[in-house]
């Protein structure tokens, strides 16, 4: 998310368009992210919430209170911050919706390359806008919540259901490979050796696919724990895999920042390399510092990456040796031992 975001959210309020919220009214903010700066004169009882552990911790250190999921209901006023996934966006306006009092104020804004003029527009279909403003190469719009708010968002999440795949996995908008298996993921899967045993971590393990996955193929693992960064992603592996055969542990994480306590014999991992829409290669980098440190003596790690990214060189620095075992046109499949 843009800078230019954050301040599209307040512009409206700072050029008039809007009354400030009344003093110690309480305002909902999904989707908030650290940096923002509020206008002179709004002051109100903000209640954040921010999935997105690195976020969520950033905003604790600003020294605001935060949770992962929204709170309460009959807020005055709700704010979304939206992003680049649709589906999410139209739910998150779904839940603040739901969660104002009638006649309550909605305020979305987003970047113009996230696709908020396409929401607006979509919006617009189901709900009266008030008004609408071009600012800091990003858009803001808003609303009253009607009468028959409670239906609007019934509407909203009809179009964006929960997916379910191979009839196991639960998925939702705005998740990582919401809808399908990746494809990367699978070939990972198809590479782990029948034999792994002992205690395992999955990093950066999304919705759950492939400790699922492990458990299944691999009889000697005793437990696997689940290390993710995106809350409701965690929230959804965590009901993927119940009533799992083996002992499981769910850990909200940011693997950057936060340290793993835990030394396992084995560690899987499909790490992230976008970062918004830019690519950074870097954040892999530094999770293959991370699984070398959480590896037991003689540890190995299991890791699928894109081709052509520079990860051997990392490998090599951490690692007494690695090896590629798979790959395809778009990934490759490598072990890496202490």
């Amino acid at each position: 998310m843009s800078r230019d975001a954050l301040k599209t959210l307040f512009h409206p309020f700072e050029a008039g368009l809007l009354s400030m919220p009344p003093a110690g009214g309480r305002v909902l903010f999904l989707g908030a992210e650290p940096g923002f700066r509020l206008p002179a004169g709004f002051d109100c009882a903000l209640s954040l919430v921010q999935g997105f552990r690195p976020d969520f911790l950033a905003l604790q250190r600003e020294g605001h209170r935060v949770a992962p999921r929204p709170e309460g209901d009959g807020y005055a006023s709700a704010l979304v911050l939206s992003n680049r996934h649709r589906g999410h966006n139209e739910l998150a306006i779904a839940e603040a919706i739901e969660r104002v009092v009638d006649g309550g104020l909605v305020m979305v804004a987003g970047g113009k390359d996230d696709g908020i003029a396409s929401l607006a527009k979509r919006l617009g279909k189901l709900v009266a806008l008030d008004g609408r403003t071009p600012k800091y190469h990003g858009q803001a719009f808003w609303f009253r919540a009607a009468t028959d708010r409670l239906a609007v968002a019934r509407e909203l999440r009809r179009l964006n259901p929960m997916m379910r795949i191979d009839g196991r996995f639960e998925t939702a908008p705005g998740m990582f490979s919401h809808g399908r298996i990746d494809p990367g993921s699978k070939l990972l899967a198809e590479a782990l050796p029948a034999d792994l045993s002992g205690k395992i971590a999955d990093l950066c393990a999304g919705w759950g696919y492939l400790s699922a996955e492990l458990i299944a193929r691999c009889a000697g693992v005793t437990s696997v724990d689940l290390y993710e960064a995106d809350y409701e992603s965690l929230e959804a592996a965590r009901r993927n895999l119940a009533g799992a055969r083996i002992e499981t542990g769910f850990l909200w994480r940011d693997l950057i920042a936060e340290p793993v306590e835990t030394r396992y014999d084995a560690i899987v991992m499909n790490p992230p390399f976008h970062q918004g829409r830019a690519a950074e290669p870097g954040i892999g980098s530094k999770l293959i510092t991370v699984a070398a440190k959480a590896l037991r003596s003689r540890g190995s790690l299991y890791l699928v990456a894109n081709t052509g990214l520079p990860y051997e060189r990392d490998l090599a620095a951490s690692f007494s040796e690695y090896r590629q075992v798979a790959s395809d046109k778009a990934f490759n499949i490598f072990i890496a031992r202490r």
